[in-house]
């Protein structure tokens, strides 16, 4: 009875962990990566279109992007979405592509984005422990209203506890490996 609660809380927890993987994808470590461009969505047409649709983004450097779009009347669009987000990134238009050359990081940038990632970390470990204590109290309702014992309480408890110390375990290693490629010179 109880394990459909773990269940469910185990399923969330894990879209949490895909949630926090898919923000710090978004925290550029000074290497040009494609997915940096993710979440860049262009006013094309009046609707809101992800720059993933638009063309194809690629790394011919270490240090840039290329950003090719299917329809060349969409390059000043493009251009304007890239410099409107919170990237901080300057693009260079040639009338046919658009390349981004990724700035190498200074040392307090390094150590803003490290913080930027605890930040992170820390609201989905919050987020964890949400999901860990409303499948608590639905187990406690469960014992209430007499569907399990007191031992099954205890015993469901003990393995939600479980379930959320290794979720837990899991962002914190996510985040640790931001910070340390973060850190890389």
């Amino acid at each position: 009875m109880y394990q459909k609660i773990i269940d469910t809380a185990v399923e969330k927890m894990g879209k949490t962990t895909n949630v926090l993987q898919s923000d710090l994808r978004a925290i550029r470590a000074g290497r040009a990566n494609p997915q940096l461009l993710e979440r860049v969505t262009v006013d094309y047409y009046g609707v809101q279109t992800p720059l993933t649709q638009m063309g194809n983004i690629s790394s011919p450097e270490p240090r840039m992007l290329v950003v090719s779009v299917w329809d060349q009347k969409a390059l000043p669009l493009v251009e304007k979405a890239i410099l409107k987000s919170d990237l901080g990134l300057n693009p260079s238009n040639d009338g046919k592509i658009i390349r981004l050359v990724i700035p190498e990081l200074t040392e307090e940038r390094r150590k803003d984005l490290t913080k930027l990632v605890r930040k992170n970390a820390e609201e989905a470990k919050v987020a964890v422990r949400a999901i860990r204590r409303d499948a608590m109290e639905q187990i406690k309702k469960l014992e209430k209203d007499s569907v399990i014992t007191e031992d099954d309480r205890a015993k469901a408890e003990k393995k939600m506890q479980d379930k959320t110390d290794e979720a837990i375990k899991s962002l914190d290693s996510i985040a640790a490996q931001k910070e340390k490629e973060i850190m890389e010179v």
